[in-house]
């Protein structure tokens, strides 16, 4: 947030109100939740797209066909910190225990391990502590895949990578549920870049802060995260042939916003359907052996989370 006042200082009393808003949203919200828990819903392999619109899900639903109907609910947070701090709470303690949690999300740390958002410059530091979520020993299993697997020239945990993680995990591990956690198609928005075997554009790095500056044109950035969200989902086709469970769910932790109501990316705290309102997907898997999987040892080792998440867009 401090980046922004002082590119922008006549915008500083927004920014102050801003920041007092959340602290109202936030002591409400953590104590009555607006939306869905995931767990209130039926399935035994959660397939979580961060930062995937119901809309754009819809564009390219016929392109794949383990998508039939799309449904849409009401996520619990607009920002992976909130949506993480309001689904694994103390209340769902024994769901989380049954629970394996496989995530490309490197917000899991700050919640789940040290219990609060970082401070950086975008962001108010809130105390998820408050929220009464559990820690990262309360999960049946927990795999940090963001901390040793993030790709140098992509700046994030590529799909193919968090699939193998999942499958391995289904054949090895049979949990009595598992969530997977993608990153895309979240910033930065790779889908092109990585089919064509380049390094990202400026464009493709920065996303939708390209539109809240005026450098690009919507139609441009919503293509490309349109690619992005095709190449995770070609992942997801890969991974219901290659794991058995019968009820799988395939959601968002919330959606991205280009400019409605002002707004560009997902806020913290922000109610608009755009954001707040996530997909919901309905299929099953077969283990039809189709792709062997050989983890590959950690290709980068001591991540700093905080330049990670820059590189997320969290500036």
């Amino acid at each position: 947030m401090w980046n922004h006042v002082r590119e922008n200082p006549a915008r500083a009393p927004l920014y102050a109100v801003y920041t007092w808003y959340l602290m109202l949203w936030f002591g409400i919200t953590s104590r009555l939740p607006l939306g869905t828990n995931v767990y209130d819903r039926q399935w035994d392999v959660l397939i979580v797209l961060d930062a995937c619109r119901v809309d754009t899900l819809r564009e390219v639903a016929d392109e794949y066909e383990f998508i039939n109907d799309i449904d849409e609910m009401w996520s619990i947070g607009s920002h992976s910190a909130e949506w993480l701090a309001q689904t694994f709470t103390e209340g769902r303690r024994t769901d989380v225990e049954r629970t394996q949690y496989i995530t490309g999300n490197p917000h899991a740390s700050r919640v789940l391990e040290q219990g609060m958002t970082p401070p950086m410059n975008n962001t108010p530091v809130i105390d998820f502590s408050k929220w009464n979520s559990v820690d990262a020993d309360a999960f049946e299993a927990l795999d940090m895949v963001w901390e040793d697997q993030l790709d140098e020239t992509y700046r994030v945990t590529l799909p193919d990578v968090m699939t193998d993680h999942a499958i391995a995990a289904g054949r090895t591990d049979d949990p009595e549920r598992l969530i997977l956690h993608y990153m895309q198609p979240h910033l930065p928005y790779i889908g092109q870049a990585y089919r064509e075997g380049r390094d990202p554009t400026d464009v493709e790095i920065d996303g939708y802060e390209t539109l809240e500056s005026g450098e690009c044109e919507r139609e441009t950035v919503s293509e490309l995260y349109k690619e992005t969200l095709r190449l995770v989902l070609d992942e997801v086709a890969v991974l219901l042939e290659n794991m058995d469970a019968e009820r799988v769910a395939i959601t968002a932790d919330h959606g991205e916003a280009f400019g409605e109501m002002h707004a560009y990316g997902h806020p913290e705290g922000f109610p608009h359907p755009i954001v707040k309102k996530v997909p919901w997907v309905e299929t099953s898997a077969r283990d039809l052996g189709t792709r062997e999987t050989e983890l590959e040892e950690g290709r980068s080792v001591n991540v700093d989370i905080e330049d990670h998440l820059r590189d997320l867009g969290y500036r």
